[in-house]
């Protein structure tokens, strides 16, 4: 069995990387390269004001998932995008006029590069229940593709196969506070495939730690792996709860990404799993500031570098935030003893 060993050096450039030209961080993808694309919490619609149908008072658009599928087709080639994520609150409303826009947006990528939904918790009814996805977005629509590796409650929880560089890599959508049973499943999928390397998307997990009571304490309080949970009643985990029972019970999980915290913006912090491995997370949510930014995590293999970057596709610019805890410098990810 090959080994493959290198340090990837983690740059967030989507903060304060003062003087980092833009050009050169979105120069063309070198033979040596590939880039995963998430996308998350796009749920911007227009011309929509409840969940009544009869409310809606204009066509029904979406800005932001618009100028994100659209760039990703423009630049898929030049960028060696090799799977594009959403993780999750595809829609705002969990209505059918919504997921009409998701899904005609969403379909720019179908059939030309793989890509994978985590739901997000308005992406389902409170109760976790997510006909309304599957209705829109079933396993039959992934099952033809070579990349897709399997899913559970039809394309609710999903895996995908990738490879680039030699790189053998799965891909897990988890829904938002996944309960048990999802949970069973993915340490199944993990075990079976514990020779690749394993990138989490999961809607909700990094955010304030504990419950926040005031508005303020989405801003205030201390911020890590939260301990609370939004869906799925008694059934629901926590991301604290997801971490314990499987996150961090497999060595080849390097990098767990979400969403849902607009008001955190972006965070970055390291978990060191049960078996030793360094787990890097990264959260992403900027649809309050203002929308449109895109994540992309450009591995440059030849530099032992990792590029992340969020680039607002409706400004055309790398997004600059003031909200974010000013962690954000280089960090040092070694992966080792993958595949």
């Amino acid at each position: 069995m090959n080994r493959f060993y290198y340090n990837c050096i983690i740059t967030l450039l989507s903060i304060s990387s003062v003087g980092y030209a833009q050009q050169n961080v979105l120069d063309l993808a070198s033979n040596d390269s590939f880039t995963i694309a998430v996308m998350s919490d796009t749920q911007l619609y227009k011309e929509i004001e409840t969940e009544s149908e009869s409310n809606n008072v204009g066509e029904i658009t979406n800005e932001v998932l618009d100028s994100q599928t659209q760039w990703i087709i423009d630049n898929f080639e030049n960028q060696n995008i090799i799977f594009v994520s959403h993780a999750g609150d595809v829609v705002d409303v969990n209505c059918e006029s919504q997921w009409n826009v998701a899904k005609k947006l969403l379909n720019r990528l179908h059939g030309k590069v793989p890509y994978g939904i985590s739901l997000g918790n308005h992406d389902m009814t409170s109760t976790g229940d997510t006909y309304l996805f599957q209705e829109y977005f079933p396993a039959s629509m992934f099952e033809s593709f070579n990349w897709y590796g399997g899913n559970f409650e039809n394309n609710t929880n999903s895996y995908q196969l990738l490879s680039s560089n030699g790189i053998d890599i799965i891909i897990i959508h988890i829904e938002c506070n996944a309960p048990d049973r999802v949970l069973n499943w993915a340490n199944s999928v993990l075990e079976k495939y514990s020779d690749r390397l394993a990138i989490i998307i999961t809607h909700m997990f990094l955010g304030p730690r504990e419950t926040p009571v005031e508005d303020t304490d989405f801003y205030d309080k201390p911020k890590g792996m939260m301990k609370w949970h939004k869906t799925f009643g008694n059934e629901g985990n926590s991301p604290y709860q997801l971490w314990n029972k499987c996150f961090k019970k497999h060595s080849n999980i390097k990098m767990i990404l979400c969403g849902d915290q607009s008001r955190t913006n972006a965070l970055y912090q390291k978990y060191l799993g049960e078996n030793g491995n360094l787990v890097h997370v990264f959260l992403s949510d900027y649809n309050l500031n203002p929308g449109g930014g895109l994540r992309l995590y450009k591995f440059q293999l030849s530099e032992n570098r990792v590029n992340v970057i969020t680039y607002n596709t409706i400004d055309e610019a790398i997004v600059k935030s003031t909200r974010i805890v000013p962690n954000f410098t280089e960090h040092c990810l070694t992966i080792t003893d993958f595949f």
